[in-house]
């Protein structure tokens, strides 16, 4: 099997392309950097844009399957920015594997595509669409998934899959996000209610997709469906995050906030962002304010009967190897470096 991974030098892309590599498998990677430590190891690299048509087609050339995993992510930034990097690279991936003869398509999405802004506890692959975004993000996430399942097909099968909240050693975003903002003090708890909320360890989200890679062809019960991923673990939110700040030696987070008032904040900020042209993220947004106020935790059954998914990697163990990493020592699981 020839594997292009989209974003395979990023967090998930990385474990995704190394698990390919441990099968004896030819991984090709698709990014806009160039990552020595992928050339290292055997992987093949075209650099480029999703949104530019004939870049994508020329590293899915004499693919046999592509694992699409690159986006943009973030809270907060202009529209188009998200639309142009999730809508139109998704559209571009599906066209070239149309157009290519690949037969498969693994997409990466979000459970964010359905969030209401309320308790999630314990959903399922039922769950409508979400109707309203306050984000960019799970917008634009939400139509390239649509996409993704309306491509599947006789010649081309499809399944999007919905890891939440990544995280674990070498993560780039989540944990090093908490971290920065624990040793500033600028984290507070919202509100006194514990809320539950679903965690992926790293090599759990990247185990997912290639066990839905083995499983996927036309007539497969996967094709064209979405999936959650996730730990299967809920967690008390402000537990966990207090228990990431200890693995850093970071002191625990102690004040609280009312949610409403985070939330008016969030339109606040957002407000003065957009008026003023202001760079970089706001420190407070209403989609971040009513994903740390309300529970999100989902249904796991469908991907543990349909994918085989299991996962390996408990939340506990899970920080063990973070704190081995932030130690400065190299964890033994897939989250590695390749060198």
């Amino acid at each position: 099997m020839k594997a292009l991974v989209t974003g395979g030098g990023g967090f998930l892309g990385s474990a995704v392309v190394e698990l390919l590599l441990r099968r004896g498998g030819s991984v090709r990677n698709f990014s806009r950097g160039y990552y020595p430590e992928l050339e290292a190891n055997g992987v093949e690299q075209f650099r480029g844009d999703l949104a530019d048509r004939e870049a994508v087609g020329r590293a899915c050339a004499n693919c046999d399957i592509v694992f699409h995993t690159a986006a943009k992510a973030g809270l907060w930034g202009p529209f188009p920015d998200f639309y142009e990097a999730n809508v139109t690279g998704t559209r571009n991936v599906i066209s070239a594997c149309r157009d290519l003869g690949i037969s498969r398509l693994v997409y990466t999405s979000s459970p964010s595509v359905v969030f209401n802004g309320e308790d999630m506890e314990g959903a399922d692959e039922s769950v409508p669409y979400a109707t309203h975004f306050k984000s960019p993000y799970p917008a634009t996430k939400a139509e390239a998934e649509k996409m993704v399942r309306e491509a599947n097909g006789p010649t081309l099968a499809t399944v999007a899959l919905r890891p939440h909240l990544i995280w674990g050693p070498r993560d780039t975003h989540l944990v090093p996000g908490i971290l920065e903002r624990g040793r500033a003090g600028k984290i507070k708890k919202l509100g006194k209610e514990p809320k539950s909320v679903d965690f992926t360890y790293i090599t759990n989200a990247a185990q997912a997709h290639l066990q839905a890679a083995d499983r996927l062809t036309p007539d497969s019960p996967i094709a064209g469906r979405a999936y959650f991923i996730t730990n299967g673990e809920p967690v008390v939110l402000w537990d966990f995050i207090n228990r990431l700040l200890a693995a850093a030696d970071i002191p625990p987070v102690a004040a609280t906030v009312p949610p409403r008032l985070a939330y008016c904040a969030g339109w606040l900020s957002e407000t003065v962002w957009r008026t003023l042209h202001l760079s970089g993220e706001p420190p407070m947004t209403r989609f971040l304010a009513e994903e740390l106020g309300t529970s999100h935790w989902f249904n796991i059954d469908a991907a543990r009967r349909d994918l085989g998914y299991r996962p390996e990697v408990s939340m506990e163990e899970g920080l063990r190897r973070l704190k081995q990493w932030l130690d400065g020592d190299t964890p033994s699981d897939t989250a590695a470096p390749l060198n």
